[in-house]
């Protein structure tokens, strides 16, 4: 049994949130760069460079990418062999939040649903977490951290369609939420696309297929072949970087597929904007 102490993984994570808040990660900026490349819309061309010096600047002065500094949301994998000493997982995650947050001057963005009143003096800065949790072999802690934001998260939607529609009625579903969404969610976006369990666990795979570094190819033949069709559709709607029209409406489409029901066709769109902070460390 290994043996990790509870502020170790407070630090570390605390950390990678505060990198994560002003650093825009490898595979999104490599992606918007290429699709600066093959835009075609002159305007669109124009977003998309202000986009990258939005980034250049956020690292240089350790600035915030955006004003909207999510909510922190967490896949953890534990493994069996692990015990935290000191403390809990979950308060681990959650202290590192409070205290990323609030140090490096993070918007707090928790509220009470109602009354809409900030929780940051009750609960802590953007408390609590989003955290879901898998126990897995091994002896190591899996921490994947990604900071979503509202814009992005408002238009995302989960619906239970009949068996029958098939994967065509699953890329008119995306299409549809897309559409809808049009420029709210800031793009070039990358979509996350749950298919499969039930109604939570198709939202919970489309939230995790967002952390899949950005373009990479599904490991299912099949489903990159459905992303590859997806993500040409939904470039054809012609929405384009920030709602100015063009070809680069999304970076990327990214699909977790899971069993279902007989009776049933789950599946979940979550879509992240351009500004797609994620990061995963191993502890």
């Amino acid at each position: 049994m290994r043996e990790v102490e509870y502020n170790d993984i407070v630090n570390a994570v605390k950390n990678m949130i505060k990198v994560t808040a002003t650093n825009l990660p490898e595979d999104t900026l490599k992606a918007l760069e290429e699709a600066l490349e093959t835009e075609k819309s002159e305007v669109a061309k124009e977003v998309i460079k202000q986009l990258l010096e939005n980034a250049k600047i956020a690292r240089d002065e350790e600035r915030p990418l955006c004003q909207d500094t999510g909510l922190a949301v967490f896949f953890v994998k534990l493994g069996a062999d692990v015990r935290i000493k000191g403390g809990l997982l979950k308060d681990a995650l959650n202290q590192a939040t409070k205290e990323a947050y609030e140090e490096a001057y993070l918007r707090p963005s928790t509220c009470e649903p109602f009354s809409r009143a900030n929780l940051k003096d009750t609960l802590g800065y953007n408390l609590p977490a989003i955290i879901h949790l898998d126990i897995v072999e091994g002896d190591k802690i899996d921490i994947e951290y990604a900071a979503k934001g509202g814009g992005s998260e408002n238009v995302s939607r989960a619906k239970v369609l009949p068996p029958a529609a098939g994967k065509e009625g699953v890329i008119e579903f995306v299409k549809e939420v897309i559409s809808d969404a049009g420029g709210n969610p800031c793009p070039p976006i990358t979509v996350g696309v749950g298919i499969g369990g039930t109604f939570e666990k198709a939202a919970i795979s489309s939230k995790h297929a967002l952390f899949r570094d950005v373009g990479t190819k599904n490991p299912d033949p099949e489903m990159d072949e459905l992303e590859q069709i997806i993500l040409e559709e939904v470039n054809k709607l012609g929405i384009g970087a920030m709602g100015m029209g063009g070809t680069k409406t999304a970076l990327a489409v990214h699909i977790e597929s899971n069993p279902c029901h007989i009776a049933s066709l789950p599946v979940s769109v979550n879509v992240q904007c351009h500004s797609s902070r994620h990061a995963h460390i191993t502890i």
